[in-house]
Parts: structure tokens; sequence; C-alpha cells
């Protein structure tokens, strides 16, 4: 009701000129996907044994990377929200710098490490680890490109963790652990699950540094968008088109499942926040640990 009022009252009517605009710079492409797509040569184009190689290489290294940009990018997170100054400057800029550069750059920076010649590569080289022009290195730029946005994500939830709710359970007699697993990880658990999902997005469609790094082989690093593009020089249009719509009827599902699972998440925190129930595994555990005469 408010926002029906707010809108009729307190929006300016010339908004909607720039608004629809923007809309159709945002929509026009993908609904001109959607209408020149062969739908109609759309399962035998999907059904080709080099699309299906790279849709399993594709979900395989996503899966891979957003589980490591889980593991990694959540510690970073933690570390970020406590800390403060120059230490938080410093970190940050280097979790912004992969949103903001160019691909062929990221794939470049990622050559000079990883790669043969590169800083941590001869190393690797020298032991018989070869990463480049193998999932490995697919794994590698996907993570590269993926953490920044999970890590992003949930610094934000972090951010809006009510900090008296974590010090009244270090006065409670909680430790530093009980204390991230009972307080700040279920209260931050939306903008973490968001973060994972926008990273696995993320991962599914990187190409530029994954070609430039991993380079484009099949069955090995030739993920999604570098079938599209080998498909387009092939002219192979239709399955250019074919590849890109199942790319998007993923990234639909992705959003689908994201807005499904965070409103599960925050509904279910309401309620038990109304009835006390986080607290009972941490109060527990505290009472059971210093009552007298107990374990």
């Amino acid at each position: 009701m408010t926002e029906k009022l707010l809108l009729r009252v307190a929006t300016p009517r010339w908004l909607w000129v720039p608004a629809t605009l923007a809309l159709i710079l945002l929509a026009g492409p993908l609904i001109a996907l959607t209408i020149l797509a062969p739908w109609g040569s759309l399962p035998a184009i999907l059904g080709d044994p080099e699309v299906l190689t790279s849709l399993r290489l594709s979900l395989g290294t996503a899966a891979i990377s957003t589980i490591i940009s889980l593991l990694l990018g959540l510690p970073l997170a933690v570390l970020l929200h406590r800390l403060s100054g120059v230490a938080r400057a410093v970190l940050y800029g280097f979790l912004v710098i992969p949103l903001v550069l160019s691909p062929v750059v990221s794939g470049l920076a990622l050559l000079y490490f990883w790669g043969r010649r590169g800083l941590l590569g001869t190393l690797l080289e020298n032991l018989g680890v070869q990463v480049g022009f193998s999932p490995v290195a697919v794994v590698l730029v996907q993570v590269f490109v993926a953490l920044p946005f999970f890590v992003i994500a949930a610094l934000g939830s972090f951010e809006g963790v009510d900090p008296d709710l974590e010090l009244a359970g270090a006065n409670a007699g909680a430790n530093a652990t009980q204390i991230l697993r009972y307080i700040t990880l279920p209260l931050a658990l939306p903008g973490i699950l968001g973060g994972t999902l926008l990273a696995f997005a993320r991962a599914l469609g990187e190409y530029g540094a994954t070609i430039t790094f991993a380079g484009s082989v099949e069955g090995r690093t030739r993920t999604l968008p570098l079938q599209i593009e080998l498909a387009l020089n092939s002219n192979q249009p239709d399955q250019a088109l074919g590849i890109a719509l199942m790319l998007i009827a993923m990234y639909i599902m992705v959003v689908v499942i994201s807005a499904w699972a965070l409103r599960t998440v925050v509904s279910r925190s309401v309620v038990s926040r109304g009835t006390g129930v986080p607290a009972q595994p941490l109060l527990a555990s505290r009472s059971t640990a210093s009552a007298p005469g107990r374990g």
C-alpha cells in the first residue's frame, strides 16, 4: 500500500522515459535472441557431442570453482568485516581489481603467474605440474573472476549483522568460533547464499580470461562460452544461438533459485529470532560447559 502511494505522489512521471530506454537497452538483445532462435532444431543442436562435452566441463569446473570461492572467500569476507584502516583498504583493493580488469588483462595476469614461465608456474613446471591448457587452468580462471563476487556479497551481509548481538555472545562466555558459528554466520546466511549462486553464475559465463590463459581445447578447456565463439567462427550461428539460450536458461534458474532460497532463509530467520531458537545451541553449550558437576 505504501509503495503504491509513494509511486503516485513522490515519483516524477518523467522518470519513466529514461527508465524505459534503459529497459530497452537491457531487454532488447535478450528478446532478439529468443525471437530469432532456431527452436525447431534446438534439441539436435544441444544434443551435439561437442556441446554436451562443453556443458559437462562448464558445470563441473563452475561447481568446483564455486566451492573453492566459498571455502576461501568466507574467511576473507569475515576478516574484511573485522579489519579497518589501511589493511582493509589494501585487501579490498585486491578484491575489487579483478572486477574491473579487462578479461584479456586478467588472462595475461594469470598467465604470468600460473603459466609455464610465470612467477609460480615455473616452480610448478620444475615439479612436473603443468597448469596451462587443462581443466585446472579453467578452474583457476573462474576462481579469479568469481571469488570477488562472492566476497563482496558476503561482506555486505556481514556488515548488516548487529555487533551488539556478537558482543552479547562474548559477554555470555562464548569464544570467537562459537560467536561466528551461532550468531554471525546464521545472520549473514542470505548474503552468503546469494554470493555463492552469483559466483557460480559468473564462473559459468567466463570467456575472455579463459581463452587467453587456458586456451580452447575440446574436452579440457573449451567451456560453453568458448563453444559459442567456435560456432560463430565456423559459420554455425544456429549452434551459437542454441548454446546462448541454454546459458540464459541456466542464469534464469540461478536467479529463481537464489530468490526462493533467500526468501526461505530470511523467513526462517525472522521466525527463529522471534522464538529465540538460534540462541539455544550456544546457550545450551555454554550452560553445559559452565555447570558444576557436569561432564
